[in-house]
């Protein structure tokens, strides 16, 4: 049976029900088969003229939406089932309809209001979240910002429905999102003006606790940037009348009961106030008290925001006075004198009390409240007034006074709202009154349905442009729709003759009343106008047909209340009152002042679309204006301003009349709805396509519909065929550009169309699943057969098999006997055939084995002859290639000889002075011959006498030792043979004395055994009853100890819980307070920036201002605020007083600090002049001194140096004594080795010599040079030459790496000045000790003068025996004495020498010394014993290693001279041709420099000059672009650069360098972000930069918990002068900071990719559908291009970690930011979620699961796992699974409480509320089990918040990680320009 649902409308009241069709209808039926919701069945008649059916109900899955237009069947019911679904089921007070949000006021605060909310909704689109105050105000301010153009929020509703707090929401969105343009706190001013004016404004009433008695346009200005900068205020229509009287259940104005309740405070005794019962004016309603109000905290909120507008507290005191002066007018009783007059009692207190208050004299005021006075043309005179119309003029004197007081407060709120900032832009805030009616309807009512109708109009005229423009912009063909038009009535109301116009003319008539006037209306509307209307009953009423209802208004008081009259002569008393603030409330009276409170454009603003009045020509006219025509024209002001801006709708409704939480009034609702104009809303939209499609999203959505024939390419064209298929009406649907637009049903019925596909595909899915089920069944039923059968059958089968067992047995034993008679014939043939082939083989073995034996000899014979013959060849091929390579050594050689001869010859100047020197030579070599074959031969001698006394002395020695050995072993077995009788005697006397104490023993032991096993039985009892007691006792402490150790590891858990959270809030809140710190510095700079662009012109720097900021002092840009008080007063002109006086004391305050640092300054600038000066004497003095020590340790070196040639010749003389008796004679192999070791290590010591020799004559040729550049510490400028300066400094830092080179921790001195190397340079004999700083070479030589006296001592018993050939050694040595002595006079003639031969001359010198030096070590005949020559000779070897290690040292840094020589050449050429450099020794074959080996000998410092530190700022912050350092260079190579530059200047120990140089690093970080802290590349490479800094400055301190990984050589390179742990936590805050803009950069980056990536974009295609969306379009859930997707977020994160990693970032920090990164995607994703009806479902559910398992493998592949970020997305998942599980049962109710645990309760149940099914087949939440949900979850403590704190920052730690990257081994690259720095 069809079943289609209905709603019914009931005929006895206008509620709409639910209701299902039980009986298929047929035309023609006169009534309906009907089944409400508690299942009553009724039958329905329909109307037999008509037939019209009920509406059609939407269908389920429509229900609940965002949007009323996205209903499919628009109509009344509809709507208030939708909003009832929403308000009461899912607790959602806001709901779109079209362009209007309809809000419903809950009567229960709600934690949707908040600053998260707030940040939730700014920056989104309208229809992407649900609806809310906040999304509208978004969208204006939106538009505002977009279109440049001005906009409104229009507030309206009933009395209680919301209108004052939803524009106050508004309001507050505005300032929260804009924030001010100027330090004067604008919007909290704005803010600020809400608890005055409801206190002045706002009233209790039956409806509302809270009514706004007035309606108010407040504009919200705006500058260029879209900040605030000021509001504007106007009223209308404040209702006097309350001031006076008030009905039951209601109260007047707040403010008089906030006095009465405050009156004990001792400023207002003097008000003479007491309980709000004791005044007349404030106990009519008999209400004086709102529940859960308290009016005494009210009233100091009120006068705070007093304060904060500027209104001093003398004036507060004023306005109180004139407030309680009401009270007391009030109270003044008038009574009867006679019955035309009345009187006042004398001495009345209250009027005394109002006479004191207000300043005026008792006797006028009593005087004109029981009088008038009345003019005539030709007198005046004064009459008596009746007691009623005494009080009448008593209470509008009241009411008057009331009013000017309202309009005061409003325009000094409107003044201090006002700035002297260009406004830009504005939004309007209209919180108006809506339509009213109640059973009495006066003027009041009149004027605000007036107001209404002009809105309703506005309001239709906008919703029908609206759908116009959408119509034309789709190219649709449309129609021209009918909606109610009211302008018949609002010229029925302002037209001429209208009411309005016919009561102006009644209230000019003498004796006009409310009666004339209503005849008149009768008379001219009553039959032209059929709006207007008579009642039946009354001639004193009349009704108006309104927009929204008909209206009956009394006549009576309509002329009273449109005049508004006041006595004059009571205004004049006021006026001549001494209070001051009264007489300001009345001095413009005679001003155009309307009378209903209404404020004429205060603040002297200009509106663009507001004409000015013109009509303001004379006081008196103005003064008659009436109240019904001042109200028209400030509506006419009010619709010009609207029309002029781009309005928005607030439609706010009143559930029901007893203010109950979340209790909906149907009847009430739609009385609402059709006032505030929702309905006729919905009456145009439905009139039209109401339901619109985009392309996309309705392939989407009916895709179930299409085949895949009908899919083609083009979306557009594909919908067009399937649409035209599936409905045959083409009326009920038109194709737009982008959308497809529908009648209205036509959703429901595709939906339905829909539906029942899907049912379809249901019912197979279940036959399918239901056949596999019977199948499934059968089979097991089938596999139970055949199972019953199998064991069946093999019951019968074994039974078989043992049969044929039985029968296969007696065949094996038949077989086996058998077998057994053949295998017994067959073994007895085997035995015989074997013996005969055992011996046939035996006999053939024999044979072979001979064979092979002599095969073998024969092989052997061969293979030593072979041998032979290999030996013999060999031989002789290795005498060949012996000869060889002699012959080819000899080539070489004389190559070499060749070359050596042709580099001697170029030596003329050497041979000139050398002349005979080759023949000595010769004749030395001839003699060095002949002493070589006399000592062979001498040796032959020796060896041979050595063997044969050793083998004798051998064999005698063992003959000997075996005749002693023999006669040892007679001896002992001699003394062996008595031992050993006296020892048998002794153990047969001992055998007879223990045998009896055996017996003895033995006995005793018998008793003893027995009395111990009575023992050991006893205590084994004992032992059992002690084990028994110990395993208890053992048990028990087990237990406790267990539990202790439970109980304290639990404690120590949760301390150490606590602790963790603690420090991680100390921490949070320390970053926090970073983060303030950093924005003050910001708003500081701002101001800074906004008072220097206020006063142009050139602006002096202070001359005295330094950039060397002390560590205390790094943020001195407050030091720059130089401006004077002129200045000051220029700029404060236009600024707040408050504000003016602030930033007056603060420059004054900065001008004091600027002279103490000033004077400061100059202090410093005085001790280091001085202590400049102490400096350099003290520099001279120690040069002297220095130069004096190097004078005395040359001379003592030169000593030493003879000491040790004299030892060594001793030595060699000793040995060749020696030569007849000892094997170790000169010629033999030992001496040889011997004397090629010292050779090649003489060598060596030659090599280093010609190699200083050489440094020594550069320098000595730039000595000139070297005079003006002789400290470290103070680089100073040559005045001569340039060129010079560049190379004396270049020549400096070569001997600094030549000094620092051979530097050992255990010889640290003072460094060597350039001045002392020269020095010891020029020095006859070096001083080893210097060049070579490890001591290696002094220890050696050290142990070869132990070794020598050692030998000496040997050897003294043999040197008498070679006297003669010492005496010759010793002629001989005297002949090289004379020889070094004449070379060294060469010496010192070639020093005189141009450098250019100098050189040459130095190296031929030295040539011949070693040349001599040879010859005399080959003649000498050292004969020392073999240990000694082992001892020499490792020794030797040492000192050889030592010296190659050396020669490689000093090697380099030749090279590296010779380059610095080189520059030295090329930059003085350019200057003078003929003038010859050092530099030409580049000539000279050299080898390339290798980088990596000088890398080793780098100290890991940079040195710059004082001048270039902003150079070195400039060039490495500020200027560096961290791409190309991050690509090419290595990680963190700014920070080592800086780092090692700091070092220098600790190495130097200039703290003044230290300090400027750390200052200009952190203030120019701090810029560069400033400048570019929107890239995410600049500021991670910082963060990283900066963090490595910090390890340096931590790693490198000093402090040993910083050095556990430090090599020996990081160890070298610590700090050595300075602490600097102060800067280290500036430096880490300095980090904080940057990490902290990281995370907003990153946020910034994520934030717009995070909504559309994890919601909107469906990941798994095909599992979520579409559904309608209205008018507010969402974004789609379909990937368009340029929409952000997964892949987008997870790209991006990709980028982020990639760009980390490359910056060398550490990896615990990138743990932090990647946790900070997932904590945002899931609190950004989960508040959305929380916000988005349309994004609760199942189908999201899964999508949002399978985009966090991608991020889940995102962090598995990154390798980030326990970084605790998957952790952060918790709440998202539980979010996820909520929307999955069951929700139905308490057992689902238990598993939710029991699964969520990151979620909160309120988190919970907005989850629940929102769940919305996408399809048919998903179930909503009942009501029933959210309470249970809530029950189970009310014991909860957490926090009421519902959304997450999306700019929460995870505390953050910089782990020390220390480096392992040596400093000697960093290059400084030439892309970053750091020439200038210098490497030490």
């Amino acid at each position: 049976t069809l079943k289609s649902e209905l709603q019914k409308k009931f005929m006895c009241e206008e509620v709409w029900k639910s209701a299902e069709l039980t009986k298929d209808y047929k035309n023609g039926d006169a009534s309906l088969q009907l089944m409400l919701e508690d299942g009553k069945s009724i039958e329905h008649t329909l109307d037999p003229k008509t037939k019209n059916l009920p509406y059609l109900r939407n269908p389920d899955i429509l229900v609940g939406e965002n949007d009323l237009t996205a209903l499919s069947y628009l109509h009344e019911p509809a709507v208030l089932h939708n909003l009832k679904v929403r308000f009461v089921d899912s607790k959602l007070i806001y709901t779109y309809c079209g362009i209007v949000l309809v809000a419903i006021n809950p009567y229960e605060t709600l934690p949707i209001y908040g600053s998260d909310i707030i940040n939730a909704y700014s920056g989104q689109n309208m229809g992407d979240m649900d609806p809310h105050i906040f999304a509208v105000a978004e969208e204006a301010y939106k538009q505002m910002a977009r279109d440049e153009r001005n906009q409104s929020i229009i507030v309206s509703g009933e009395s209680g429905a919301g209108k004052t707090v939803s524009a106050k929401y508004a309001m507050r969105y505005f300032a929260t999102v804009s924030g001010s343009a100027s330090e004067a706190n604008v919007e909290e001013k704005v803010l600020a003006s809400n608890p005055i004016m409801e206190a002045i404004g706002n009233a209790k009433t039956t409806r509302n606790d809270n009514s706004s008695r007035f309606g108010k346009y407040i504009e919200i200005g705006f500058d260029n940037r879209y900040r605030i900068i000021g509001a504007n205020m106007r009223t209308y229509l404040l209702e006097k009348s309350r001031v006076v009287f008030q009905a039951d259940e209601e109260r007047n104005y707040h403010i008089f009961y906030q006095l009465c309740a405050s009156a004990h405070l001792p400023e207002l005794k003097n008000l003479k106030l007491s309980s709000a019962n004791d005044f007349l004016y404030t106990r009519q309603g008999r209400s004086p008290v709102i529940v859960g109000v308290d009016d005494t905290k009210e009233l100091c909120t009120t006068r705070n925001a007093f304060t904060l507008l500027g209104i001093n507290e003398s004036y507060q005191m004023g306005l109180f006075q004139v407030l309680a002066a009401i009270l007391h007018l009030g109270n003044v009783e008038i009574k009867d004198r006679d019955s035309d007059s009345s009187v006042i009692a004398p001495n009345n207190r209250h009027l005394t009390a109002f006479c004191e208050l207000v300043g005026v004299t008792y006797q006028d005021m009593s005087q004109w409240l029981c009088h008038r006075k009345l003019k005539t043309a030709t007198e005046t005179y004064v009459k008596t007034l009746p007691r009623l119309q005494a009080t009448n003029a008593r209470d509008a004197l009241s009411k008057h006074i009331y009013a000017k007081l309202f309009n005061w407060i409003v325009e000094h709120v409107n003044k201090a709202l006002i700035t002297n900032v260009k406004q830009h832009s504005f939004i309007g805030v209209l919180d108006i009154y809506g339509f009213e009616t109640f059973e009495i309807n006066s003027f009041e009512q009149f004027c605000i349905n007036y107001a209404n109708e002009k809105l309703q109009q506005q309001f239709n005229m906008h919703v029908f442009k609206l759908e116009q423009e959408e119509y034309m912009k789709e190219q649709i063909p449309w129609t021209l729709i009918d909606f109610y038009d009211n302008q018949p009535c609002i010229n029925l109301i302002e037209a001429k003759m209208g009411i309005l116009d016919l009561l102006d003319e009644e209230c000019k008539m003498p004796k006009g009343s409310d009666d004339s006037w209503a005849q008149k209306l009768y008379n001219t509307h009553l039959k032209t106008c059929s709006l207007f209307e008579k009642p039946r009953m009354s001639n004193r009423a009349f009704i108006i047909q309104h927009f929204a209802d008909k209206v009956e208004y009394q006549c009576e008081g309509f002329l009273a209340k449109n005049k508004d009259t006041v006595n004059e002569e009571q205004i004049n008393v006021l006026k001549a009152s001494k209070f001051n603030l009264l007489v300001e409330l009345f001095h413009d009276e005679d001003k155009a002042t309307s009378p209903t409170g209404q404020v004429q454009g205060t603040g002297g603003r200009t509106r663009l679309s507001i004409k000015p009045d013109k009509s303001r020509e004379k006081s008196s006219k103005e003064h008659k204006k009436t109240v019904g025509c001042q109200f028209r024209n400030s509506l006419q002001m009010l619709m010009e301003t609207l029309n002029a801006t781009t309005p928005h709708y607030v439609r706010c409704i009143k559930p029901n009349d007893f203010k109950m939480a979340f209790t909906f009034d149907p009847k009430r609702a739609v009385q609402q709805l059709r006032a505030c104009g929702v309905l006729e809303t919905i009456r145009i939209s439905a009139a039209g396509f109401p339901s619109r499609w985009t392309y996309q999203e309705f392939f989407s959505r009916y895709r179930v519909l299409m085949k895949q024939k009908d899919v083609l390419p083009d979306k557009k064209l594909t919908c067009r065929n399937v649409l035209e298929k599936l409905v045959q009406d083409q009326d009920k649907y038109q194709f737009g550009k982008t959308k497809i637009f529908f009648r209205a049903g036509q959703v429901a019925y595709l939906e339905k169309l829909r539906a029942d596909k899907l049912r379809a595909a249901c019912i197979r899915i279940q036959k399918t699943i239901r056949c596999w089920l019977a199948r499934k069944k059968y089979l097991r039923k089938r596999s139970s057969a055949i199972t019953i059968q199998r064991f069946t059958r093999g019951y019968q089968a074994r039974c078989l098999v043992k049969f044929m067992r039985r029968t296969q047995a007696a065949t094996v034993i038949q077989k086996y006997r058998r077998m057994y008679v053949e295998k017994k014939r067959y073994r007895q043939k085997q035995a015989a055939a074997l013996a005969m082939q055992t011996i046939l083989r035996a006999y053939i073995a024999r044979q072979k084995y001979q064979s092979l034996l002599r095969e073998h000899k024969v092989v052997i014979i061969q293979k030593r002859v072979r041998g032979w013959l290999a030996r013999c060849w060999y031989k002789r091929s290795l005498i060949a290639i012996v000869y060889l390579q002699c012959c080819i050594r000899r080539m070489r050689a004389r190559r070499e000889l060749k070359k050596l001869k042709i580099e001697a010859r170029s030596v003329e100047h050497f041979k000139k002075l050398n002349k005979g020197m080759e023949n000595k030579i010769m004749q030395l070599q001839r003699r060095i011959d002949e002493q070589t074959r006399e000592n062979k031969s001498v040796n032959e001698k020796l060896v041979g006498l050595e063997s044969s006394y050793t083998v004798e002395s051998e064999r005698l020695r063992g003959e000997l030792n075996r005749l002693r050995g023999v006669e040892e072993q007679a001896k002992n077995k001699t003394n062996q043979v008595t031992s050993l009788l006296e020892e048998l005697e002794k153990l047969k006397k001992e055998l007879s004395v223990t045998q009896q104490e055996k017996k003895t023993i033995e006995d005793w032991a018998h008793n003893y055994r027995d009395e111990m096993e009575k023992m050991v039985s006893e205590l084994k009892e004992q032992n059992g009853t002690l084990k028994k007691d110990k395993d208890d006792l053992n048990r028990l402490i087990q237990e406790q100890s267990q539990q202790m150790t439970e109980k304290m590891a639990r404690a120590i858990v949760q301390e150490t819980q606590q602790l963790e959270t603690d420090l991680n809030e100390e921490r949070s809140r320390y970053q926090n307070l970073l983060t303030e710190h950093l924005r003050l510095e910001e708003k500081y700079d701002d101001l800074k920036e906004a008072m220097n662009v206020s006063k142009p012109g050139h602006r002096r720097t202070d001359s005295t201002h330094s950039s060397n900021e002390s560590e205390y002092t790094y943020n001195s840009e407050y030091a720059e605020l130089e401006e004077g008080s002129r200045a000051a007063e220029d700029v404060t002109r236009g600024i707040d007083t408050s504000l003016t006086l602030k930033l007056q004391k603060r420059l004054t305050e900065l001008e004091q600090e600027k002279q103490s640092l000033r004077n400061e300054l100059e202090n410093k600038e005085e001790q280091f002049q001085r202590a400049r000066a102490r400096d350099d004497a003290e520099f001279k003095k120690a040069r002297g001194a220095e130069l004096e020590y190097e004078s005395l340790k040359r001379q003592e070196l030169e000593s030493e140096n003879k000491k040790l040639k004299h030892n060594l010749v001793e030595m060699r003389q000793s040995l060749l004594g020696n030569a007849g008796a000892s094997s170790g004679a000169p010629g033999s192999p030992a001496y040889k080795v011997l004397l090629e070791q010292l050779n090649s290590a003489c060598e060596e010591l030659d090599v280093r010599k010609e190699e200083v020799l050489i440094l020594r004559s550069q320098l000595v040729s730039q000595k000139e040079a070297m005079h003006h550049k002789e400290t470290m510490t103070e680089p100073s400028v040559y005045a001569e030459d340039v060129s010079k300066l560049k190379d004396a400094d270049e020549l400096k830092q070569a001997c600094i790496g030549l000094k620092d080179t051979n530097r050992s921790p255990r010889f640290m001195r003072k460094p060597l000045e350039v001045s002392e190397l020269l020095s010891r340079l020029r020095s006859a004999a070096p001083d080893f000790h210097k060049l070579n700083e490890d001591g290696e070479l002094w220890l050696v030589n050290q142990g070869l003068k132990e070794t020598i006296r050692l030998l000496e001592h040997q050897l003294q018993t043999q040197r008498r025996t070679y006297d003669n050939e010492v005496e010759a050694l010793r002629g001989e040595l005297q002949n090289v004495k004379e020889e070094n002595n004449r070379q060294q006079q060469l010496l010192a003639q070639n020093l005189q020498l141009p450098p250019e031969a100098r050189i040459e001359a130095s190296l031929q010198h030295e040539i011949t010394r070693l040349t001599n030096e040879n010859l005399e070590l080959l003649a000498e005949d050292p004969t020392a014993s073999r240990e000694a020559r082992v001892t020499i000779l490792r020794r030797m070897v040492d000192l050889m290693e030592q010296l190659e290690k050396q020669d490689r040292t000093i090697r380099k840094l030749k090279k590296q001279l010779k380059v610095y020589s080189k520059r030295i050449g090329e930059m003085g050429a350019g200057q003078t041709e003929g003038q010859t450099s050092p530099g030409q020794m580049v000539d000279e074959p050299i080898h390339p420099v290798n980088i990596p080996r000088r890398e080793k000998d780098f100290q890991g410092m940079l040195e710059y000059k004082k001048e270039d530190e902003l150079k070195l700022v400039k060039n490495l912050i500020l200027e560096l672009k961290p791409r190309g350092v991050a690509v090419n260079l290595i990680p963190g190579l700014p920070a080592y650069i800086l780092f090692m530059c700091l070092r220098h200047a600790d190495y130097v120990n200039d703290d003044q360098k230290v300090r400027t140089l750390l200052t200009s690093t952190i203030n120019s970080i701090k810029k560069i972000l400033k400048k570019r802290g929107d890239d995410f590349e600049t500021v991670s490479f910082w963060l990283a930069n900066t963090c490595r800094f910090l390890h340096c400055l931590k790693q490198y301190s000093g402090d040993e918990a910083f050095m556990k990984h430090n090599t020996s050589r990081q160890n070298e390179h610590c700090l050595s002068n300075f602490d600097l742990a102060e800067y280290r936590q500036v430096i880490s805050d300095l980090a904080i900071q940057i990490y902290q803009q990281l995370i907003k950069c990153m946020e910034n980056i994520l934030q717009p990719m995070i909504v559309s990536g994890m919601l909107e974009h469906e990941t798994i295609q095909g599992v979520s559908g579409v559904k309608p969306t209205g008018l507010r379009k969402r974004t789609s859930s379909i990937a368009d291009e340029g929409t952000y997707t997964l892949d987008s977020i997870l790209r991006q994160l990709s980028a982020f970690h990639s760009t980390m990693c490359q910056h060398g970032t550490d990896p615990e920090l990138i743990k932090q930011v990647v946790k900070q990164q997932f904590y945002i995607i899931g609190a950004v994703t989960l508040n959305n979620l929380l916000l988005r009806k349309d994004m609760c479902s199942w189908s999201k559910g899964m999508q949002i699961r399978y985009n966090v398992s991608q991020l889940e493998e995102w962090l598995r592949d990154k390798g980030l796992m326990v970084c605790g970020a998957k952790e952060t997305l918790e709440p998202l998942i539980q979010a996820a699974q909520l929307l999955q599980v069951k929700k139905k049962t308490d057992e689902d109710a238990e598993a939710i409480c029991s699964m969520c645990l990151a979620l909160t309760t309120a988190q919970i149940v907005k989850v629940l509320n929102l769940y919305t099914p996408v399809n048919e087949f998903e179930e909503r939440v009942s009501v029933a089990f959210i309470r249970t949900i809530q029950t189970r979850l009310r014991d909860r403590c957490e926090s009421p918040q519902l959304l997450m704190d999306t700019k929460m920052i995870y505390p953050v730690t910089f782990p020390f990680s220390p480096s392992s990257l040596a400093l000697e081994t960093i290059q400084i690259p030439s892309s970053l320009n750091l020439a200038f720095l210098t490497r030490v």
